[in-house]
């Protein structure tokens, strides 16, 4: 088994379900008292965050590159970024080792390709949603990628960064997402990509009628399959 690095801490209520998942995916392929060997570097969100709110992506980009180091230096042998916004500087961290960085997109597009789909919406951060680092990766794929209306996208990220970042689940922004996910559809969406990691908190597989693509649960199941399949 190799020592899977997680980057986590954006927010910590996504860096728990991946600890989670993580742990009940090794046991399931594995089976008896069977866990993930794992490291996990959690970052205080408030920095992380008020770089993204002022545009100091280098920085940012600094900041993660620095902490994957330490996690290889920690025995890491694969590094696991647990957020899909921050993969904007995937780049740096890629970088700063010699060990694989799994990339969140990729893992995603794959899983969606395996589907047979070839029209997704996406939901996420206004960073991920509106910048294109994350789309072009999901769109290399040969996948179209349909965003929410402007409104719509204010009112995801709204309840992402004041509501599900703080552990907050209400039935109330369920039902907002919905629509949100339902216009999608209407747009011509075969599937949804959950793509900030804390949404998979709030949205279930039957919140929608189309295949819901949980970013955290595909990155995870990829990260055990590459820690395993040696």
């Amino acid at each position: 088994m190799k020592t899977i690095g997680l980057i986590g801490g954006m927010s910590w209520e996504s860096s728990t379900e991946y600890y989670r998942m993580l742990n009940e995916q090794v046991k399931q392929r594995l089976g008896g008292l069977h866990s993930a060997e794992c490291l996990m570097y959690s970052v205080d969100f408030e920095e992380i965050e008020r770089f993204q709110s002022q545009g100091k992506w280098d920085e940012a980009g600094e900041r993660l590159a620095n902490i994957a180091r330490s996690l290889e230096k920690g025995g890491a042998e694969l590094i696991v970024l647990c957020t899909n916004t921050m993969h904007k500087v995937i780049s740096s961290i890629e970088e700063a080792v010699s060990v694989p960085v799994l990339h969140i997109a990729d893992v995603t597009a794959k899983e969606i390709r395996a589907n047979h789909l070839h029209t997704v919406g996406l939901l996420g951060t206004k960073y991920t949603m509106e910048q294109e680092f994350y789309k072009e990766r999901i769109q290399g794929s040969g996948i179209e990628v349909l965003i929410p209306e402007a409104a719509e996208r204010d009112i995801i990220n709204e309840i992402i960064f004041n509501e599900l970042c703080l552990g907050e689940i209400n039935d109330s922004s369920k039902v907002k997402y919905r629509q949100v996910i339902q216009n999608l559809i209407d747009r011509g969406a075969q599937g949804i990509i959950l793509g900030c990691t804390e949404i998979g908190l709030l949205i279930q597989d039957e919140d929608a009628d189309v295949p819901l693509f949980d970013t955290a649960k595909i990155h995870v199941e990829a990260a055990v399959r590459q820690a395993l399949d040696n």
